[in-house]
């Protein structure tokens, strides 16, 4: 039984991004101030299978907390298995996919694919909430196409359902990540549900947080790319905490590093570390040379290596 309640929530959350919400960039988001936490997408029907990838995405610490699994599936009996199997570690929520719009996910009949079958989404939401003890979320986008926007049709199928938030991203399937996120929209959902609301779509600072946030009433929003190699932006929409400097940039970024390889071995670890350290290299002076560097780092002693230079030029 989880006590996390969304409506006791408010502030910026960290979205779920597969290949880079890991464990590290999770407890490193948390502490600078995210509210709470996603795992990366789980495929509902290999972690049924015993799938040891899967179950290692559902891993997480303390400090990451709270923190949800997020599920991705197409067929009810599959997820609420998955979800069960999921509870067993402890997670705060269970968020259910509804909005990914990579042709792998999507083209297969799940994610933003359930926009299209209300009917099979609102079983999914039905049979994931009834057979877990926890808190069910169900992330959505703004609808398929231009053609088709029926976010409010699915979010009140999903609250109807049993939801207890709904996550509604401003744009739809066929914009994947481009263009304006429609605040309109969220605002729409937000008001036609009793059920929280959380808005996400073109965070990438307090003044776009805060322009969300009035635009759609949403007291909870989601960050994405906005947090990358910038876990800081949640220091600043919560506290207005200033702009890092290039000091605390790069010791974040080592110790997220060194989180990463701790977790999953140097050698693993390290492959994920490179795009992270690219991303937290953005802005610095003579950033384009040091990307360069960090994206074919061997270990993390070259990592350290790189994060000092880059300090001593920027003094």
């Amino acid at each position: 039984m989880s006590n996390f309640d969304f409506n006791k929530i408010k502030g910026a959350a960290l979205a779920p991004m597969a290949g880079v919400a890991d464990s590290a960039f999770r407890e490193i988001c948390r502490s600078y101030g995210a509210v709470f936490t996603v795992t990366e997408m789980i495929s509902a029907k290999a972690l049924c299978f015993q799938d040891k990838k899967s179950r290692e995405l559902m891993r997480f610490t303390e400090n990451e907390r709270p923190c949800g699994i997020q599920l991705f599936g197409s067929e009810p009996d599959i997820m609420a298995k998955a979800a069960k199997i999921a509870a067993e570690y402890e997670p705060d929520f269970i968020d259910i996919n509804m909005g990914c719009p990579v042709p792998k996910v999507a083209g297969n009949g799940c994610g933003s694919a359930l926009m299209r079958s209300p009917e099979l989404a609102g079983e999914i939401v039905k049979a994931v909430a009834a057979a877990v003890d926890l808190p069910v979320s169900v992330k959505i986008r703004k609808g398929w196409d231009n053609n088709s926007v029926n976010a409010v049709e699915i979010a009140k199928i999903a609250q109807e359902n049993g939801a207890a938030a709904v996550a509604v991203h401003g744009r739809t399937k066929a914009q994947g990540y481009a263009g304006d996120a429609d605040k309109e929209i969220i605002r729409r959902v937000r008001e036609a549900l009793k059920i929280p609301v959380i808005a996400n779509g073109g965070i990438v600072d307090k003044q776009r947080f805060e322009e969300m946030k009035k635009a759609t009433g949403c007291e909870i929003a989601m960050v994405a790319r906005g947090a990358l190699g910038n876990p800081f932006i949640f220091a600043e929409i919560a506290a207005g905490t200033p702009e890092p400097t290039v000091t605390e940039r790069m010791e974040t970024m080592i110790g997220q590093c060194e989180l990463t390889c701790e977790r999953r071995g140097e050698k693993r670890g390290i492959l994920d570390c490179r795009k992270h350290a690219a991303w937290y290299i953005k802005g610095v002076q003579g950033a384009a040379t040091f990307r360069k560097r960090a994206v074919v780092a061997k270990d993390l002693n070259e990592l350290h290596m790189l994060a000092n230079e880059i300090v001593e030029k920027c003094k």
